[in-house]
């Protein structure tokens, strides 16, 4: 394609959506004979039209995704690696760099750019994949006054503050915020964070410190602490990224912040909870992009996996998850409804707020403000002609009603309940209210979870286990020379302390008629235990000892989130 081709195809498509009239483009083409400059750039300089607009509609005709400069974070070791002379010439503007795909994503005026984009592959050394997206001249040219010449790495803000004076009012200005390191320190954690693989960003202030701390695979660390003395001042920036009341000191808030992260969409939650030493912030991780996992790829053994599809394809009935805060249940349940999601059913969820978004799924955050609470909105969902709804929590008499009302009226529910255990959850349940009765026949099954970390291969050693140890994994004296694994000593200290990656442990009770028979007679948890087990019903602490023996984890790891004393015997 020529440039005049291109030149009247952009003005056509313009005129197309209505952002500028014929005559407009007609003065803009006599001015760009003057100069040659690019049509869009014309219609911006003579008033006609605002470069955002122009961006939005060419992104959306080309294809082309559009950097939103308002909530990207960019990464400093992008940044590294194109020069700013090289970047003011071409008006390009590094967004993020993932090395172990060696992908560089740039922000560029121009995607076209052939010149720009062949001279930073070869700055970069020929074979780093890179990924432009659309953005207006201006807002790039102000992005590099922004991001070059400051210090972006965690570390050297910390120097940087330790050193300087804070400005408060700064911290809520739109322009030149880059120049306030404390912005810069709380995009630069927020990244870090999301780069090591954390759950979870605490922000804990102490008497004479503040601490900052990651939950990476189920376990806290601390990465980084700080005087006290600049707590107020990330607060406030924490509470204006996330739309609270800065003024709020002495109540709970709750808010969300949205970025661009690592090349991809980032939410985190954003909780506060006032303490005797202040505010304690816990950002709660939400990336999209693990959030939703093939069902097969839950690490789970092939014979629950089967069980498991085998449940979910019965059409009404109720699926309980249960398991702590952070044991996977959403990501379980996401799963699930991925795998169920076609377009021959409606699938609708009630989610406080949703976490995830995904395609043909009428997704819907409970709000209090509205009084949309789990029990009005199943309540209202069933209007919505669904075949399958997700209850993001039963947490009272009301929720479990309508959870076992949709149940019984020919719909598939799946919700999550706080229970020890699959066999926990049925007192928990007639605790709430529900009659055994009702229970009985509408259950599916109950699925308990919890994830363990997994030993790298590289940082384990055998031994031969302990005589306590040996009790707990039923190991007999056949058995004499059975080693297990554990972390060596050099890396219990390391980063990730010889483990990565985390397994799912589940125990998965299916309902079937003698265990309705018993339910609706009142039967005892052990008879329940025993009809479970005659029907191949694995408990935690035996799924747990299975996977200790295989060698993935440690007895150590497992006994953190499994209970194993009543293997003791």
């Amino acid at each position: 394609m020529n440039s005049s081709k291109q030149t009247l195809r952009i003005g056509e498509l313009l005129v197309q959506k209505g952002v500028v009239s014929p005559d407009q483009v007609r003065i803009a083409l006599i001015e760009q004979k003057k100069n040659r400059d690019h049509l869009g750039k014309i219609l911006v300089r003579l008033g006609f039209a605002t470069e955002a607009i122009i961006l939005d509609v060419l992104g959306g005709a080309l294809g082309q995704q559009k950097a939103d400069f308002s909530k990207v974070v960019v990464d400093s070791e992008a940044i590294k690696l194109i020069p700013k002379d090289l970047a003011r010439r071409f008006h390009i503007l590094p967004l993020t760099f993932e090395a172990n795909r060696n992908r560089l994503t740039l922000a560029m005026a121009d995607t076209f750019n052939v010149v720009a984009l062949d001279r930073i592959a070869a700055l970069l050394g020929g074979n780093t994949d890179i990924v432009p997206l659309m953005a207006g001249e201006a807002e790039i040219e102000k992005a590099i006054d922004q991001f070059y010449g400051f210090e972006l790495s965690v570390d050297g803000i910390l120097q940087e503050i330790e050193t300087g004076e804070i400005d408060y009012e700064s911290l809520e200005a739109d322009s030149e915020e880059y120049s306030q390191p404390v912005v810069r320190l709380v995009n630069a954690l927020l990244a870090d964070a999301v780069k090591r693989g954390a759950s979870d960003i605490h922000f804990e202030p102490e008497e004479g410190f503040l601490r900052f701390r990651y939950r990476i695979d189920g376990v806290l660390r601390q990465v980084r602490s700080l005087h006290k003395n600049y707590w107020s001042a990330i607060a406030v920036r924490l509470k204006v990224m996330s739309g609270m009341d800065i003024a709020e000191t002495r109540a709970p808030q709750d808010g969300r912040i949205g970025l661009s992260l690592s090349g991809r969409a980032i939410d985190f939650r954003v909780p506060t909870l006032p303490t005797v030493h202040g505010e304690n912030i816990v950002l709660r991780v939400l990336d999209r992009q693990k959030g939703i996992v093939p069902i097969g790829e839950l690490g789970l053994e092939q014979d629950i996996l089967d069980l498991l599809k085998l449940m979910v394809a019965r059409p009404e009935g109720l699926l309980l998850v249960t398991g702590p805060t952070g044991s996977g249940k959403t990501t379980t349940l996401y799963s699930i409804l991925s795998h169920l999601n076609t377009e021959t059913v409606n699938i609708m969820t009630l989610e406080d707020p949703v976490e995830y978004p995904m395609g043909m799924i009428r997704q819907t955050s409970v709000n209090e403000a509205v009084r949309l609470d789990f029990a009005s909105g199943v309540r209202s969902m069933l209007r919505q002609d669904p075949d399958i709804i997700l209850v993001g929590e039963i947490r009272d008499e009301d929720t479990a009603a309508m959870a076992f009302r949709a149940a019984m009226t020919g719909h598939q529910v799946f919700s999550t309940l706080h229970a020890n255990s699959a066999l926990g959850a049925i007192p928990r349940l007639i605790d709430m209210g529900i009659r055994p009765d009702i229970m009985a026949g509408n259950i599916i099954g109950i699925l308990a979870q919890r994830l363990v970390r997994k030993l790298k291969e590289v940082c384990m050693e055998s031994y031969d286990p302990s005589p306590i140890e040996r009790r707990i994994l039923g190991l007999v004296p056949e058995d004499n020379g059975r080693f297990i694994y554990r972390v060596a000593e050099e890396f219990q200290h390391a980063e990730h302390q010889g483990y990565a990656g985390r397994v799912a442990l589940m125990e998965l009770l299916k309902f079937n008629r003698e265990m309705d028979d018993l339910i609706a007679r009142g039967a005892t948890q052990r008879e329940l235990t025993d009809a479970a087990r005659q029907d191949g019903f694995k408990a935690l602490a035996e799924v747990a000892v299975q996977r200790v023996l295989e060698g993935q984890t440690s007895i150590d790891e497992v006994s953190r989130v499994v209970d194993l004393t009543g293997r003791v015997v």
